[in-house]
């Protein structure tokens, strides 16, 4: 999240994860008007870029990924980001192993599901914690603690546009600190071209990140202290400027 347009910084992101392997990418940003606007396509980053080329986005808040599929087939319709009720969009790397029973129960309470993916559970499922009156960062608390397998997620509130709430069990997330923004990844690559001062996530935790600070909570909801690092390489590039100014 920034106080600048992200569509294009969200790209580089991605371009910067590729050697991963993927087969679907998409984008979520909520606009001045607080709507959620969402992108998806099969392929490569360069396909989505096309797609954005034509229909772009504009918001200073948003999520962007790219998905090997797993649960569901790799469409476009199951390319992340996913939503719930027009109010949230997740994004969601490992596998949420009980998701077939929290389906069950998220299907008993009203919600209707469009895809075969386990993200859309958890997507259900923290809108079914908003809609009872808990802040995203209660809901995603919430949710967490019912989930079952390695996962990690980042999500984000057109009602609530101040933050970006991601937590972590298995899947790397980093934290890039930059001026007047913050931003969530998980890989440092990612974020190489934004910021160069990085702090991480560890397993059970949850991040409660905003343009000016952030929170980092342990699996009991208790604040974690935790330090800002520079990155090795933005070290080395630093020593080289210095030596080559004497």
């Amino acid at each position: 999240m920034a106080e600048r347009n992200l569509q294009e910084i969200l790209l580089e992101g991605l371009r910067h994860l590729e050697y991963r392997g993927y087969d679907s990418a998409g984008m979520a940003v909520v606009n001045e008007s607080g709507e959620i606007q969402r992108l998806r396509c099969i392929g490569k980053v360069s396909a989505l870029s096309k797609v954005l080329a034509d229909t772009p986005l504009a918001g200073k808040i948003g999520i962007a990924h790219t998905r090997w599929a797993t649960h569901g087939s790799p469409t476009e319709n199951n390319a992340h980001p996913h939503l719930s009720s027009d109010r949230l969009a997740i994004v969601h790397n490992g596998i949420i192993e009980n998701h077939a029973v929290l389906r069950e129960q998220l299907i008993c309470n009203g919600y209707t599901f469009y895809t075969e993916t386990d993200t859309e559970v958890a997507a259900h499922r923290i809108a079914y914690y908003l809609a009872q009156g808990r802040d995203l960062l209660r809901a995603v608390q919430a949710t967490v603690a019912e989930l079952e397998g390695a996962y990690a997620l980042a999500v984000i509130d057109r009602n609530d546009t101040g933050r970006v709430v991601a937590c972590r069990n298995g899947p790397p997330l980093v934290i890039g600190h930059g001026i007047g923004e913050n931003y969530i990844a998980s890989d440092r690559q990612a974020l190489q071209s934004v910021t160069a001062r990085f702090s991480h996530l560890e397993n059970g935790e949850v991040v409660d990140l905003r343009r000016k600070g952030f929170d980092i909570y342990d699996s009991n909801g208790l604040l974690v202290n935790r330090n800002i690092e520079m990155s090795d390489w933005s070290v080395q590039q630093m020593m080289n400027g210095e030596s080559k100014s004497e």
